[in-house]
């Protein structure tokens, strides 16, 4: 293939062409572009699938990250070409992808799927940051991570619901000061499904338990008061605080004791 010299002005007219204009460019020219012109004709709003399936044939443009990581994310691409390109991408441009409304559902998946295999060799710091940024599939899988940072950063992750943070809650594999960072977290320690949540679970530290059983209500303390998971110390308080301790001394038979 042709490697010419760019003509001069051709960025220029890329840039600003519409329509027939821009696949003429691309036709005539196609052989002598660089990433950088390629990359002007992917963000020109004229760009058709076509124009980018063709760009795709050209080795140089196809090797290069910028390129790929532009068309997987571009909605005109064409899905197949999207799909084939996406798992090369570096994680935070997968990060990107995946919670990027404009781009294709399945390529956004394939983006999801991507990052949750790349998790395990990922390090504490990059899975910190995914954590602070990824969208709903990789959330189900941060949630559980075994570092308290990692969950301290999930916490202040605006796609973060809490449908998503609740199985980490309800999970005895759960770490206790990852559950510690959920009841301190200022967003999310104060609601009450979390706190009535992190009370029920056995390995939420016990100091933690304790400062949160003043604040449920008396059926969700009933309900702990007789949790034969729970700790005794939580059993105990819940049993006060519920009134149940109070009402069982009150149904001791009032005959017992008569002479």
């Amino acid at each position: 293939m042709s490697t010419r010299p760019v003509p001069e002005g051709l960025a220029e007219r890329l840039a600003e062409a519409a329509g027939e204009e821009l696949a003429a460019l691309v036709d005539a020219h196609l052989a002598q572009l660089e990433a950088e012109q390629a990359r002007i004709v992917l963000r020109n709003p004229f760009v058709t699938s076509r124009i980018i399936g063709l760009l795709a044939t050209v080795p140089r443009l196809a090797a290069s990250r910028e390129i790929r990581r532009e068309a997987v994310a571009h909605p005109a691409t064409p899905r197949v070409l999207a799909l084939e390109w996406v798992g090369s991408l570096y994680w935070p441009d997968l990060a990107r992808i995946g919670r990027d409304p404009r781009v294709n559902p399945a390529v956004r998946r394939a983006a999801d799927l991507a990052l949750v295999e790349r998790l395990p060799g990922m390090a504490v710091g990059e899975r910190t940051a995914l954590a602070r940024s990824g969208g709903p599939g990789v959330i189900a899988h941060l949630r559980l991570d075994p570092t308290p940072r990692v969950v301290v950063a999930l916490l202040d992750n605006p796609r973060l619901t809490e449908g998503l943070l609740m199985p980490l809650l309800a999970s005895e594999r759960a770490v206790p000061g990852c559950l510690a960072a959920v009841a301190a977290s200022r967003r999310w320690g104060a609601r009450p499904a979390v706190r009535a949540a992190l009370a029920r679970n056995p390995k939420t530290p016990l100091a933690t338990v304790l400062a949160l059983l003043p604040a449920l209500r008396k059926a969700e303390l009933a309900a702990i008061a007789i949790d034969p998971r729970l700790a005794e110390a939580v059993r105990q308080r819940a049993r006060l605080l519920s009134g149940l301790a109070a009402r069982e001394r009150g149904a001791v038979d009032p005959r017992q004791g008569r002479g």
